[in-house]
């Protein structure tokens, strides 16, 4: 493993400034060997690698590891550079099964951007180690930790690829006032029946407001209750009168239980991407209005918080019979949480909502990245 680390490190851009390493071994509990700003030369990281002593101990607690990383190791103060766009890649070594559950840890990773290459043994749980790293191509496997050199090329390769996937591209376009995607999420269970027409009315209220066309504004409709349902994408029409032909044409969908988690998660992964027409890439504001009558039935920590990491500003309207507390923990930040007694009234949100939608064009405008490398952590 020793080794292998110094293999790994041999590639790596440390005397620029680049790149940054840190090395954490664990067994039941983890003990970081250094920080990633611990040094700035890769002889130093080197030297420290050779030195290193097996640690020894039981159970494997590698949910326990996964946390500690997140909290102490992935942080500004311990030389992450994460809020400088600089990716964050954590490597993880395991010879067996961890003692302890992985599943929130790892979430808790990716929702911080991490991202995780496991590399395991024959005494490793292969489930889980796909588990952890979320994507299965990012799962290697060697019958013994002799073997490791066997994946030093497809380690590279992963590294390669992940960095890619997360470095932010530079938008062609300065988002400005001219250019947004709106996506509406419109509560469409038993509970809103009688609310719905007055939902789609203030939808197209807020349409008329905007400025619709290819190059300007674009909008899309999802309706949900147990799960979602998109009526149209970012990228279906491109003139205001066909959005507002399609809204006056929506019906109430029903049915229960409400799941307000699966759709925001669903909204994300189908609605907000390149091949449904959303434009982040190119720098252009993303902003999703959540209009719900009622308490989500599922859990919407993961997915609020997975949609913030993106980019993605939720503006969430409730109503009385709304979850006020759970509405701000969706929203992308408690001030963007509107509400009103019926949906009949939302018309008196309206300015408000204008109001939010204008700060969020501020704020979402893209800075130049400024720091280029990555942050590897050894596990």
């Amino acid at each position: 493993m020793r080794d292998f680390v110094q293999k790994q490190v041999d590639t790596l851009s440390v005397d620029d400034g680049k790149d940054r390493v840190s090395v954490v071994q664990y067994s039941s509990d983890p003990a970081v060997q250094f920080y990633l700003n611990t040094y700035t030369t890769k002889r130093e990281v080197l030297d420290s690698v050779r030195g290193l002593r097996h640690k020894g101990g039981r159970p494997l607690n590698t949910g326990a590891a996964l946390r500690y990383l997140r909290d102490n190791v992935f942080t500004a103060s311990a030389g992450s550079r994460r809020p400088s766009g600089v990716p964050q890649v954590l490597i993880l070594i395991t010879g067996g099964r961890s003692f302890d559950s992985i599943d929130e840890p790892a979430s808790a990773l990716k929702q911080l951007g991490v991202l995780t290459i496991a590399i395991g043994t024959r005494g490793s749980d292969p489930r889980e180690l796909q588990t952890i790293t979320g994507e299965p191509s990012y799962a290697l496997s060697v019958s013994e930790l002799t073997d490791l050199p066997k994946v030093q090329q497809q380690l590279e390769s992963s590294v390669e690829a992940a960095v890619f996937e997360v470095t932010p591209e530079l938008p062609t376009v300065i988002a400005s006032r001219d250019r947004k995607d709106i996506v509406f999420l419109l509560d469409g269970s038993d509970g809103t029946r009688n609310g719905f027409p007055a939902m789609c009315d203030f939808v197209e209220r807020v349409v008329e407001k905007i400025n619709v066309g290819e190059n300007k504004d674009h909008v899309s409709v999802v309706q949900y209750s147990r799960e979602p349902e998109v009526h149209f994408y970012l990228n279906t029409y491109t003139t205001r009168e066909d959005v507002v032909d399609s809204v006056r044409g929506l019906r109430h969908r029903g049915g229960r239980p409400l799941n307000t988690g699966a759709a925001l998660q669903y909204v994300r992964d189908n609605v907000f991407t390149n091949s449904s027409g959303s434009r982040r890439l190119q720098g252009v504001p993303q902003i999703l209005i959540l209009l719900t009558g009622g308490r989500s039935f599922d859990n919407v920590d993961s997915p609020a918080s997975a949609l913030k990491q993106q980019g993605i500003y939720v503006i969430g309207i409730g109503t009385r019979t709304s979850d006020a507390r759970e509405l701000q923990k969706i929203s992308y930040e408690p001030s963007y949480a509107l509400s009103v007694s019926e949906f009949t009234d939302l018309p008196s949100v309206q300015e408000q909502l204008s109001s939010v939608m204008s700060k969020v064009i501020v704020r979402a405008t893209p800075m130049t990245p400024t720091v280029t490398g990555k942050n590897v952590t050894l596990l």
